[in-house]
C-alpha cells in the first residue's frame, strides 16, 4: 500500500498498524454487519465502572464505534462524547441515542489528534482501541491523551491481553502498558488487573483482558 493510496483510502489520515496490516479502513469494520467487537451492549467491565460512580466531570470514550458504553455513562446525566474515525459507527451510535432519548455528543475525530477537539476532559475511557496501536504509535496516542487532560484526570483502559488461551488479536503484555504510560509521558499507572473483553468471535466468556486504571500527573 503506498502512502499516497493510504491518504486517500483513509480520509486523509494516516492509516493505523491495524488498518495498514489489513489493508481496510476502520469505517469498512461496520458496513453490511456488525464489527467482531460490537456486542450490541456495554462491555460488562465499564458497566462495573459505571456502577461504582467512576465517571465523573467530562468524559471523552475514545475510539466509542456505535457508542453503546458512551450511551451507558450518558444515561447517568453525565456529559459524554464519544469518537471515534469510523463514521459509519457513530450514524448508527446517534441514531442509538436518538431512539433511547439520551444526550451524548459523538464525533469524529482522530485518537492521535484529540487536541482538536478544544476540550478538557476528567475521565477518559478506551475500550478496545490501545491493543490496535504498536509500539511506534503508542507515544503519540498517550501524549495525544494527555493533551486533553489535567493532572488527576482518571483515564480506564480495556484492551486484550497476551495471558490465557483464546487471545484477541493484538493482545499486549502488562509491561506494554506500564511503558506507554510511565511517569515521563504525564501518567502514573495506578493498578492492571486481568479482566475480560466480550466479542462476538469468542464464547460467553470472552477473551482475556487487562483493565488498567491510570492517572494523569
Amino acid at each position: 500500500m503506498t502512502d499516497d493510496l493510504s491518504h486517500d483510502a483513509f480520509g486523509g489520515r494516516r492509516p493505523t498498524s491495524h488498518e495498514q496490516m489489513t489493508g481496510v479502513c476502520w469505517d469498512a469494520s461496520y458496513v453490511g454487519g456488525s464489527a467482531p467487537w460490537e456486542i450490541g451492549r456495554p462491555q460488562p467491565a465499564i458497566a462495573r465502572l459505571v456502577s461504582q460512580s467512576k465517571f465523573t466531570g467530562a468524559v471523552l470514550d475514545a475510539g466509542c464505534g456505535t457508542g453503546e458504553n458512551s450511551l451507558l455513562v450518558a444515561s447517568l446525566g453525565v456529559t459524554v462524547i464519544g469518537v471515534d474515525v469510523a463514521e459509519t459507527a457513530l450514524t448508527m451510535a446517534r441514531q442509538k441515542a436518538r431512539e433511547r432519548g439520551i444526550q451524548v455528543e459523538f464525533e469524529v475525530a482522530d485518537a492521535f489528534h484529540l487536541d482538536c477537539l478544544g476540550r478538557k476532559f476528567q475521565t477518559v475511557l478506551d475500550c478496545g482501541l490501545f491493543h490496535t496501536f504498536n509500539s511506534e504509535e503508542r507515544p503519540g496516542y498517550v501524549a495525544s491523551l494527555a493533551s486533553v487532560t489535567d493532572p488527576g484526570a482518571a483515564l480506564y483502559i480495556l484492551c486484550f491481553s497476551d495471558e490465557g488461551p483464546k487471545t484477541g488479536p493484538h493482545p499486549v503484555r502488562q509491561e506494554d502498558l506500564r511503558a506507554a504510560f510511565d511517569s515521563g509521558s504525564g501518567w502514573n499507572v495506578v493498578s492492571i488487573k486481568a479482566d475480560r473483553v466480550l466479542t462476538r468471535f469468542h464464547d460467553d466468556n470472552g477473551a482475556p483482558a487487562w483493565f488498567a486504571t491510570i492517572t494523569r500527573t
